[in-house]
């Protein structure tokens, strides 16, 4: 109980701080509207080999894999703020309290996984007036989707940072590591079109699945076997990835 009473008090205080400073959160769907604007209307033609007959169906394949782009680089980016506080000992002055440790960094991810919801929300308000029709409740399960990514790849983000502690070498880590992630997700154009091998090496990746069962609910098929299996893989995802940054960060501010 302590853990989760600790975790609330710190996500109370890191949401304070982002409802103090709105600005960034708009700032970070700046790139996908513009990607939403003059790239999504590329799609119809692109897709017309898998059946897209309208624009409808083009920003229903381009908007979830926009979203997971988005879910995946807003969490693994989030590290160079904990490089901020540590550098500005604000977990060096949080080892004198008796918080949790775990809590400090679930406190701050749960943050994060707020951000990604909210501009989740306004990227698909504005993607309505371009023909995005789908169930309220697919898009809410996506959002559950999302919500996995941004936590798994948040806490992957603490933990790379504690592990280098320095933000020139955890840009060029993080780079390294989001750019392959979301090109074998399929973020911008489905892996269907991609050749076996690329195909192969991409269900390896947890996040291509994710990309998968959103599409799947955009399209309005929850029942698709995707869609379970986006769940599950993200959900253990999160345990491993929030237990071993869980470790770090225990250790960090011992």
């Amino acid at each position: 109980m302590k853990v989760l009473r600790d975790t609330w008090l710190i996500f109370q205080r890191h949401m304070l701080l982002m409802v103090r400073s709105p600005l960034w959160v708009f700032l970070g769907i700046a790139q996908p509207v513009v990607y939403l604007i003059l790239f999504a209307p590329l799609l119809k033609p692109a897709l017309a080999s898998l059946g897209a007959d309208s624009m409808i169906d083009a920003y229903r394949v381009y908007v979830p894999g926009m979203l997971v782009a988005l879910a995946i680089g807003g969490g693994l980016y989030v590290g160079f703020g904990l490089l901020g506080d540590l550098a500005n000992g604000v977990i060096e002055r949080s080892r004198v309290t008796t918080v949790s440790r775990v809590a400090l960094l679930l406190g701050r991810s749960l943050r994060d996984v707020v951000t990604v919801i909210v501009q989740s929300i306004l990227i698909t308000v504005l993607s309505l007036p371009f023909g995005l029709i789908t169930d309220i409740g697919n898009i809410l399960l996506g959002y559950a989707i999302l919500a996995l990514i941004s936590l798994s790849a948040a806490s992957i983000s603490y933990g790379i940072a504690i592990k280098v502690n320095n933000p020139n070498v955890l840009g060029q880590v993080i780079n390294n590591v989001a750019q392959p992630l979301m090109l074998l997700s399929g973020t911008l154009l489905p892996l269907a079109l991609a050749p076996l091998w690329l195909r192969t090496i991409a269900d390896w990746n947890p996040f291509n699945w994710a990309v998968t069962g959103m599409r799947a609910l955009y399209a309005g098929n929850p029942g698709d076997a995707s869609v379970w299996k986006s769940l599950v893989i993200c959900g253990a995802l999160v345990v491993v990835a929030v237990a071993w940054s869980a470790r770090l960060f225990a250790r960090s501010v011992r």
